[in-house]
């Protein structure tokens, strides 16, 4: 692929990816990948999310669903709202919390929705570890917060709060958490990780997994010679994070994966990593560090196992469209347009058509959600009994 950049570009790249090599040369030749991700994302000052690139929407690498369409976060308010008036009525605190919130338009949309639906919001906190997103997010909120004189209060926080009780969201955060990437060969699996020779990075094969860090599925099938695929250990570790510190609310997350079955399945030979650069896909995880994004789909089987493991009251995953639907996204279509009137409506149509399409991102991308003592907070419903959490539990 011909991608032209600037000298700056160029020069930015080939300094993290000599940063890079130095660290494999003294690790004895061979990084982890999971290594190598961390810092082709998140090395300050240098990394993909750390250097204040241009990353989302048409200028950017990629767009996610809240630069779609504000109709995505209004339809999240449907699932979110019986949980904040459950808070309300406790004579709590009623509160989000987001992570990695990219340039703020999902927080916009849901704080735009709960006002128009007369809630007033006490706090709406962000984790972020971009600082140009960082900052972005907060002119665009706060602009917002005076626009609609709202009593919001909004915080960027540096880590997760301890026993919090509410709500906790990410949207597109999990595919971006590093991973490990293995191959399987002759009969066993191993540690696929990074070398550098000849001034370029490329995979290298390591040593032996251990059994006890592989899944059930990747035991008990047959897998081909070079088969490859990814471990997200880091991932499960978050999310029991995350079940852990939420004592009482809910935790929503989208993102693009599949259940364990079809994730390991024998036919996914070449795993799911993938680099993002000015909208374009490519399969070369090495290809310019520091400019690329890299992503992986999500295990939600795995991730679903971790919540429980830390006392989670009920899991639930269903596609993207489904989770709309239900919540009523075609329904606040019809509030804010006019079917009628082409001219208006017709961005609306377009953008709930890429938002729900199996083709775009209606299947694909997933719907997770895990509760924490929910009967606290509505004794007489379950998490199923949530808007958009009323279809198939695919877990």
């Amino acid at each position: 692929m011909d991608i032209t950049l600037t000298s700056l570009e160029a020069e930015h790249s080939e300094l993290l990816k000599d940063k890079i090599a130095s660290q494999i040369a003294s690790q004895g030749g061979w990084l982890p990948f999971s290594r190598y991700m961390e810092i082709a994302l998140y090395e300050p000052g240098m990394g993909y999310y750390s250097a204040g690139a241009h990353k989302l929407g048409a200028g950017g690498d990629f767009t996610t669903a809240p630069e779609l369409s504000p109709l995505f976060g209004a339809a999240i308010c449907s699932t979110l709202l019986p949980i904040l008036e459950g808070l309300k009525d406790k004579g709590l605190p009623t509160q989000i919390l987001e992570f990695g919130a990219g340039t703020g338009k999902l927080a916009s949309s849901i704080l735009s929705r709960l006002h128009d639906l007369n809630f007033s919001l006490d706090r709406y906190d962000i984790i972020e570890i971009s600082p140009d997103l960082a900052q972005r997010q907060q002119e665009r909120i706060s602009g917002l917060v005076q626009e609609l004189k709202l009593s919001t209060k909004c915080h960027w926080l540096s880590e997760l709060p301890t026993g919090f009780k509410g709500v906790i969201l990410a949207n597109e955060v999990i595919d971006a958490i590093p991973c490990d990437a293995i191959i399987y060969q002759n009969g066993f699996w191993h540690w696929h990780g990074v070398g550098f020779e000849n001034g370029k990075l490329h995979w290298k094969t390591g040593l032996p997994v251990e059994q006890g860090l592989l899944p059930e599925s990747l035991l008990s099938e047959h897998f081909s010679e070079g088969y490859v695929t990814e471990l997200h250990m880091t991932a499960d570790a978050w999310i029991r994070q995350i079940a852990k510190q939420l004592d009482t609310g809910l935790f929503l997350t989208l993102d693009y994966g599949f259940p364990e079955s079809e994730y390991y399945h024998p036919q996914r030979l070449e795993g799911t990593l993938m680099a993002h650069h000015r909208h374009h896909a490519i399969q070369d995880p090495f290809h310019l560090p520091g400019l690329c994004d890299l992503t992986t789909h999500v295990e939600w089987s795995q991730i679903a196992r971790s919540a429980l493991a830390e006392n989670a009251d009920d899991v639930y995953l269903t596609n993207q469209a489904a989770f709309l639907l239900d919540a009523g996204i075609g329904d606040i279509a019809l509030e804010i347009g006019n079917p009628s009137d082409p001219a208006t409506f017709l961005p609306i149509s377009n953008s709930l058509q890429k938002l729900l399409s199996e083709a775009e991102m209606g299947e694909l991308f997933k719907a997770f959600v895990f509760s924490k003592n929910l009967k606290d907070l509505l004794p007489e419903h379950s998490l199923e009994d949530l808007p958009g959490l009323r279809g198939r539990n695919r877990l």
